[in-house]
């Protein structure tokens, strides 16, 4: 059961909802649902005493255009926003875009009808999804998508999976029920709690890679990071201490210093996990936030024209996050690269055991910097250009839509480079008949080894390489 009353909404919450396919349980706060009623009625009236945006006047460079306050001016603000364009956002984004857009109308300040909230809280229960395009917002509002949605909860648009009884749409609600960056935010939050649980996983793919590759544990060592007490390093190098189970520092390993990929681990690990750690608490302000411009105040009896449409602490968050996960990605790849080499295992080159010449998991390494630069190309900036639309008026943006785009193409590039790692750390051990009976991250080794194919022959390793990808998330839980 998802509580829902414009305040307390999780991240965790909002992926539960992007993956339960059909009825949804919410609790829809009674005191909230008084609470939007009210700022309603306090938007009604105050469109009969004073200019409101959006509701006495047209939007954008149309502001200083006089106009009726009537349910005829919203249908013509949804009907010519709704030009969402591309393909169908995927069901699990709808989804978490509804129940945020709830959430957010429930704080208690959009001053939209309770009808359109009650049939948006009827699509959520009941799982019913509208048609919506994935293209049509820059970061300054997801007024293309949020369209769509208003149109289909009035019978305009098509849905997808179920529908619900068509509501009226009141005067005001059209601008009201638009001014949200719901869809941004249900993509940016999917990513983000990937990249976290991705992150988790590293932890245990990291420490499987040590072990193969008989690392010096003096890089963990608590001394170490008390000296540069950075709070992300300090948690990754104690994660790794646990996973390898050194209470103590133990004797020093086969080298007095290991390569970058082991040594470096906590120093470049830290700033993801901090760079994430910050994504989610900016994600958990945004969705619970009021951002619909005016806001309705009914503490002041007034509206407040302003700018929470804008989204830069979202997009220079996703920003931070991509590039600390691609340094991350690297080192994957990097400790990839000493476990094919036999000077660091002790092993065959490419770990093959086959007759001479046997490739063994040399595909491995392409697979993975193929990936590796797909990431890349992902953690490239998003903010660093912007838009001048509606006739110069509205003259920045902050593109988080597409920060949070590239969130989602990093996930998927940067598991797959873990996974490589995975699969090649998995068969060093098993070669080399490594003791782990001791060390907590031996639950990390039987979870991979009881899935990945034991066979050691030179053969096609893309099923083992999505196997991997699966067993990420149990990882993350060790």
């Amino acid at each position: 059961m998802i509580r829902v009353d414009g305040r307390t909404l999780r991240c965790a919450d909002v992926v539960a909802a992007a993956r339960t396919e059909g009825p949804l349980g919410i609790d829809v706060s009674i005191a909230a649902l008084r609470g939007a009623e009210h700022a309603w009625k306090l938007a009604e009236e105050l469109s009969t005493r004073r200019v409101v945006y959006g509701r006495t006047t047209g939007v954008g460079a149309n502001k200083d255009d006089t106009v009726e306050s009537s349910v005829e001016h919203g249908l013509r603000l949804l009907r010519s926003h709704a030009g969402g364009s591309g393909d169908e956002m995927p069901p699990g984004q709808v989804r978490a875009m509804l129940l945020i857009r709830l959430n957010q109308l429930l704080s208690g300040r959009s001053g939209i009808s309770p009808e359109l909230i009650g049939a948006l809280a009827e699509a959520v229960r009941t799982g019913a999804l509208p048609l919506v395009h994935r293209l049509g917002a820059i970061g300054t509002g997801d007024l293309a998508p949020l369209a769509e949605a208003a149109l289909a909860l009035t019978g305009e648009r098509p849905w997808v999976t179920g529908h619900v009884p068509p509501v009226p749409v009141r005067a005001g609600d059209a601008l009201a029920f638009m001014s949200s960056n719901a869809a941004t935010l249900a993509e940016a939050t999917l990513a983000a709690m990937r990249l976290d649980t991705l992150t988790r996983a590293s932890h245990a793919v990291a420490a499987l890679t040590y072990v193969a590759l008989d690392g010096n544990p003096e890089a963990y060592a608590t001394p170490v990071h008390e000296a540069r007490p950075h709070a992300g390093q300090v948690a990754c190098a104690a994660e790794m201490r646990r996973l390898l189970g050194m209470h103590q520092t133990p004797k020093p390993g086969r080298r007095i210093q290991d390569p970058f990929g082991l040594r470096a681990f906590p120093q470049v690990q830290g700033p993801a996990l901090d760079a994430i750690h910050y994504l989610r608490d900016v994600l958990a302000v945004e969705i619970n936030a009021s951002t619909e411009n005016p806001m309705i105040s009914t503490v002041h009896n007034d509206a407040y024209h302003h700018a929470h449409f804008h989204t830069a602490y979202v997009s220079t968050a996703l920003d931070q996050a991509r590039a600390t996960v691609h340094q991350v990605a690297e080192l994957s790849v990097a400790r990839l690269g000493d476990l094919v080499e036999p000077e660091f295992t002790g092993l065959r080159p490419f770990l093959a055991a086959g007759p001479p010449g046997s490739s063994g998991v040399m595909i491995l390494e392409y697979v993975a910097h193929d990936a590796l630069t797909e990431l890349r190309q992902a953690a490239l900036p998003a903010t660093l250009g912007t838009a001048v639309v509606s006739r110069g008026i509205e003259d920045h943006a902050s593109f988080s839509t597409q920060a949070a785009r590239a969130a989602t193409a990093a996930c998927a590039a940067y598991q797959q480079v873990l996974a490589c790692e995975l699969v090649a750390a998995v068969r060093a051990l098993r070669m080399r008949e490594a003791d782990l009976v001791e060390l907590p991250v031996r639950d990390a080794f039987e979870a991979a080894s009881a899935v990945l194919d034991p066979s050691v022959d030179d053969r096609p390793l893309t099923e083992d390489i999505a196997v991997a990808v699966g067993v990420l998330d149990v990882l993350a839980r060790i």
